[in-house]
């Protein structure tokens, strides 16, 4: 596996960086050696942040973040998630998902009964559809529309383009934008 670590709103010390790279070093196991891992370790005033992602992992993207007041505990908390996320992922796509080569299945079962992992399939039903018209606007349109209807979302067609586009409330403040790409 390739791992990256950068840093964001602090410097990026050797000691970071070898001790996130270590933690992840045992999970290296699980994933195909070209697989990358970006990992952004950032700071705040009074908490620590570290997000890891795995893109592309046969059309999914792997995140996890964590947010401590301090980086080291972030890490190891971010990186046992990270391996319950494999886990989780690995079972539940075993059968499911031809040609899934960037986890490898060898050792789950093992990295299972590591962290204690039970795997629940919790049934997914979905409570309530909706339908409604998406009307082409801007996206400073359909962010006055969100806050209008009191969502965290809004989904609406772009004017210029004619795609259709989500706009949300990101936790850290201001605003998002999702796009379609081809």
């Amino acid at each position: 596996m390739k791992v990256t670590v950068s840093a964001r709103h602090m410097k990026l010390t050797d000691g970071i960086k070898g001790y996130t790279e270590e933690k992840l070093k045992r999970l290296g196991k699980y994933l195909d050696p070209d697989t990358e891992v970006r990992v952004t370790v950032s700071a705040k005033k009074d908490s620590q942040k570290v997000e890891i992602t795995i893109p592309n992992v046969n059309g999914r993207t792997i995140r996890v973040e964590e947010e401590q007041e301090n980086l080291y505990p972030a890490i190891d908390m971010v990186c046992d998630t990270l391996s319950r996320q494999i886990v989780k992922y690995k079972t539940k796509f075993k059968t499911r998902v031809p040609g899934n080569f960037s986890i490898r299945y060898e050792g789950i079962e093992e990295l299972a009964q590591e962290l204690d992992y039970e795997p629940e399939e919790p049934e997914m039903v979905i409570e309530r559809r909706k339908k409604f018209a998406l009307k082409p606007m801007s996206p400073e349109e359909a962010i006055l529309q969100m806050d209008l209807v009191g969502h965290d979302f809004y989904m609406f067609r772009d004017r210029d383009s004619f795609e259709i586009c989500v706009v949300y409330k990101r936790k850290e403040g201001g605003y998002g934008l999702i796009e379609h790409e081809e």
